[in-house]
This record gives structure tokens, sequence and C-alpha cells, in this order.
């Protein structure tokens, strides 16, 4: 994504015996449908903050006995069943890697910024601004980070981003549920909010004309990912107050949106610490 200075560019089915296997088959259907109002959540980590954030309204967990076990704690609130893990497999999207828990949950509320960083001392706080990232597993590995280095929010476009759903909170590892997720209308507006409120708003992009180490001053910083290939669009990049790269050697040019986002978002905590 971002690297060395380049060229510019750039039924509930439970598991029965074999007389019952018809209704079984009629069941795991009927649980599918129920998703449509909601999103289904699994893996442990991700089950584990869902039940554990007040703001999640959770309707459903389904568990095989061991995570039965070890959510038993969080479950007490919750309608809960437990099923094999074929059964389990039958209610999620096929190759699900789901270590035997999943919650069918209401999809989080909207949240705004600017509520949420007034939340925050100002002088010390980081968001993140995505700028047309669409793949889940991306987006979810930079939840991930930003969960790690203590971002205050994420921010993304409301139609060029991934809705909420099992595989993002799945690559988040938890995240989704720890750090706030605004989806906005427009991005540049966004990050022209952002500078009124005091940001210090770096892009970063291969071609910037200061390495990260340098552009990340100690302050707020709202800190701009681009997705890989097309980069930050013209507009968004020009509401930033610099554009930084990460120095890199020359067997690679470019890292993976999320794994250069893991390196800068541990540059810029170096001067404005946790």
């Amino acid at each position: 994504m971002t690297g060395k200075k380049r060229k510019p560019g750039h039924g509930t089915a439970f598991a029965g015996r074999v007389s019952n296997r018809d209704a079984e088959r009629k069941k795991a259907p009927r649980a599918h449908a129920e998703a449509a109002g909601g999103v289904w959540l699994y893996g442990l980590h991700a089950v584990r903050a869902a039940l554990r954030n007040p703001a999640r309204v959770v309707r459903r967990a389904v568990l095989n006995e061991r995570a039965a076990s070890e959510f038993a704690k969080d479950l007490a609130h919750v309608p809960s069943e437990t099923v094999d893990t074929d059964a389990l497999a039958r209610l999620l999207p096929p190759g699900a890697v789901h270590q035997g828990a999943a919650l069918l949950c209401d999809r989080l509320p909207e949240r705004d910024f600017e509520e949420i960083l007034a939340s925050l001392p100002p002088g010390n706080r980081v968001v993140a601004v995505l700028d047309q990232i669409t793949d889940p597993h991306n987006e979810g590995a930079i939840l991930r980070s930003a969960a790690a280095f203590g971002i205050a929010a994420l921010i993304v476009q409301d139609r060029h981003a991934p809705p909420e759903s099992g595989a993002l909170a799945k690559a988040a590892s938890g995240a989704l549920d720890i750090v706030p997720r605004v989806a906005v209308v427009n991005i540049a507006r966004a990050l022209e909010e952002l500078g009124r409120l005091g940001f210090w708003r770096i892009a970063l992009a291969g071609d910037g004309e200061a390495p990260l180490a340098e552009a990340a001053r100690a302050g707020d910083i709202a800190l701009v990912l681009g997705a890989e290939g097309s980069g930050l669009r013209r507009l968004v990049r020009e509401r930033c107050d610099i554009a930084a790269f990460i120095p890199m050697g020359g067997a690679m040019e470019s890292l993976n949106v999320s794994n250069a986002a893991s390196v800068a978002f541990y540059e810029i905590r170096r001067n404005t610490p946790l």
C-alpha cells in the first residue's frame, strides 16, 4: 500500500439421528433467514467482545459445549443453545471459522465522531480515516491494530466500506466492538471538520513528501489510508496537511494496507504515547 518514496500516481438444526435428517434440513435455512434482520458474529474473540459490549444487542447465542462453558458468565441474559459443531456450521457462511461460538446480533448503533472525540482529552487523540477500503479482511485487520494502539475511532465512508459482518468481526478479532467505527457521507468533509477540531491530518502515500517519522508530530492526529491500487482520491488527499511515506528497502515497494496501518500506528504512538 504505502512504502518507500516512489513516482506519483498510483435450525439451528441440531445433529440428530439419521431418521431426522429431513427435519434438520428444513430448520437450517430458517436459521439463515434470521440473519437478514441482524448479523452473525463468530469466533471466540469476536463473540467475547460482543458479549461484553453494552452497546451490542445479542438476540441469540449458539455454541458448542466447550464454548458454552467458557462463556457461561457472559450468557446470563442471552438466549443460548448448545449444539454440535456441524449444526453450528450450518448456521454460518461456508468456511466460517467459528471456533465453536456464534451470536446473532443487531448491528451496532451509528456513532457520531464529534461525540466520540469530545469524550477524550485533546492533545493525544489519534483517529484513522479509511478512503474506499472495501475488503472486510483489510478493515478488520486495521481495527485490530487500532485497538492495540489506542486509536480513538475509525472513520469510513458509508457507501465505500464493507458492511458490518461476521467476516469483518472475525478479522478484527473483537476490535469491532472495541474501537468506535463511524460511517460518514463524505470523507473530504469529515477531514475538514477534523482540521477545525485541531487534528494534524496525515495522508499515507508512497509518493509522500516526508517520512512518517518526520510528519507525525505530537498532538491530535488523523491518519488517512487509501485503497490498495487506486490510493487516496485527489480531494481526500488535498484535505490533508501533509503526505507521508513509510521508508522501505528496495526489495519491496509497498505494504498491504493493513500492514501499513500497523506500522503507522506504532510510529505515531511513539510521539503521542498511550
